[in-house]
């Protein structure tokens, strides 16, 4: 998905751009209907699937740009042999000049999109926390990073939200709805206030915290003696990156507690879109 500030930035660089927007999808795609990129005469931002598809996209438009023709296309293209792919679908592509409504449409529709993202909050700033930034904010997420020291928080990429706050459990009472929880403080005990907090908010899909099992069964008995609920504890996802089999580097951390969260997001939202009825949900994938 493209930020706004993305695509205001692009289209300052190339006044003259492109948009191309899958607006119908039959069968397999690499991406949705919806989708769309914007091509400039040096350079593209977003993707509508790459491939070959892509290419002649790219091709297309630049042709346009070339010729200085006045343009509004659309592409219907088979997903197949004819043009060295294999998908099997069948896409049609709009290709439309951006002009000043073109440009507030898309823009709009970026802005939406970007409220309706789930916000990703993550406690503590130190290595694991700057590479969990690094990863997190290349996804249709809402990142803040908290912490309770400022100096922690320079350098935090463009897109990431710093938050410095003497007593960061109060950040998860005033979150949104559906907001996950990373926890990687630099102290043990602000961790467990924290995690109790999380823990509290049934409507969170997912509460993680960095940690050992010896640090987790310290947490289970404190969390216990402190009256909370045992079952919350089967909510904890303790450590986090539990799949990379006690990789310690922050970055692999990183990747696999992203793609933890991912997970358990797209779960909760996939339970959320089930009809009434009980039926199943399915989505077809390919390329």
């Amino acid at each position: 998905m493209l930020r706004a500030t993305e695509i205001s930035a692009f289209l300052s660089r190339n006044p003259a751009a492109i948009a191309a927007e899958l607006t119908m999808v039959l069968g397999s795609s690499p991406r949705a209907a919806g989708t769309f990129m914007l091509i400039g005469e040096a350079e593209t931002i977003g993707t509508i699937g790459g491939g070959a598809l892509e290419h002649m996209v790219i091709a297309r438009a630049r042709q346009v740009m070339r010729d200085g023709e006045s343009f509004d296309d659309d592409l219907d293209v088979p997903l197949g042999p004819e043009i060295g792919q294999c998908c099997g679908g069948r896409v049609n592509v709009e290709m439309r000049l951006v002009d000043a409504r073109k440009a507030g449409e898309l823009l709009r529709r970026a802005e939406t999109e970007e409220a309706l993202q789930p916000n990703v909050f993550v406690f503590g700033a130190g290595h694991v926390g700057q590479a969990l930034a690094r990863t997190l904010v290349l996804l249709p997420l809402k990142v803040t990073i908290v912490d309770t020291r400022p100096d922690e928080l320079g350098g935090l990429p463009p897109g990431v939200t710093g938050k410095v706050i003497a007593m960061p459990e109060a950040v998860v009472r005033g979150a949104p709805k559906g907001s996950a929880y990373l926890i990687l403080t630099h102290d043990h005990a602000l961790d467990f206030l924290i995690a109790a907090e999380a823990l509290a908010r049934a409507d969170s899909p997912y509460v993680g915290m960095i940690g050992s099992r010896t640090k987790r069964a310290r947490f289970s008995s404190w969390f216990k003696a402190e009256g909370g609920d045992p079952q919350l504890l089967n909510r904890l996802v303790m450590p986090i990156g539990a799949a990379g089999l006690g990789d310690k580097r922050p970055e692999v951390i990183a990747a696999l507690a992203a793609a933890e969260i991912l997970v358990q997001i797209g779960r909760r939202e996939d339970s959320a879109a089930r009809p009434i009825t009980g039926g199943k949900v399915r989505a077809v994938h390919g390329r």
